[in-house]
């Protein structure tokens, strides 16, 4: 039997979602208290990686049993074992070929920026004092939607077929001293929203152009993009599924 579950984690603590050889990882954790509490060697499969120090708000993973287990029981002694920065929220079964990863139909990101020092937002949000020109970054923002290749925002000598992905929305709005950016799409290249970010930010600064991102985006190259935000800001907060059909078991 596949489950799906629905998780959350503070990314301060780990570098990234996905094992790493020499430091730890939100996969590895899960992995672990998994296997200690199912009484079987779990493998969770992750629907994306997140980088160093990013968070997730809604994170989903999915993992393969041949026994029936008490889920509600089981979410207790999870949420009881794991690390407090670690949650989950729900454990469905699914059917057997449902994919977290390949499955997945839109996901979104948020970047939250601060504009005033606060000493409980050091991990979750980047503080920039500098005053941004938000109408022209949201100009700027709309035009992301009228491309398809985003190399010039990916991170180089990356594995990756294509370039190509779909942007849903891109905005920012402010919200009293907090800046945040939204951004949806059918999949991300690896650091694209942290370097979408830095380019935007060059735009609010009166940095560069609409017609100069219009440029960077043509030109396919990283060097010509702005810089990478830090990854403490960056936050996946929805992954979007056809649960009808993910949830038809198989009989």
């Amino acid at each position: 039997m596949r489950y799906f579950i629905k998780l959350a984690y503070n990314g301060t603590n780990y570098h990234g979602w996905q094992i790493q050889p020499n430091a730890p990882s939100v996969q590895e954790t899960m992995n672990k208290a998994f296997s200690v509490i199912l009484n079987s060697e779990i493998s969770l499969m992750g629907a994306g990686r997140t980088d160093t120090g990013v968070h997730a708000r809604e994170m989903y993973a999915h993992f393969d049993l041949g026994k029936p287990f008490d889920i509600p029981n089981t979410m207790h002694k999870l949420n009881s074992f794991l690390p407090k920065d670690i949650v989950i929220y729900d454990i469905f079964p699914v059917a057997d070929e449902a994919h977290t990863r390949f499955d997945a139909a839109k996901r979104t990101y948020e970047y939250h920026i601060n504009t005033f020092k606060d000493a409980f937002l050091q991990e979750q949000s980047w503080y920039f004092h500098q005053k941004l020109d938000l109408d022209l970054m949201n100009e700027a923002a709309k035009t992301l939607l009228n491309h398809t290749d985003f190399q010039c925002f990916s991170k180089v000598n990356t594995d990756v077929n294509t370039f190509n992905c779909e942007i849903f929305e891109a905005h920012w709005m402010q919200e009293s001293e907090k800046i945040i950016f939204t951004i949806s799409a059918n999949r991300f290249l690896r650091n694209m929203v942290r370097s979408i970010v830095g380019t935007l930010i060059n735009i609010g600064l009166h940095k560069i152009t609409l017609d100069d991102f219009e440029l960077i985006i043509k030109s396919k190259s990283r060097e010509k993009a702005g810089f990478s935000v830090p990854a403490h800001g960056l936050y996946l907060t929805k992954i979007e599924y056809d649960f009808e059909k993910i949830r038809q078991l198989n009989n």
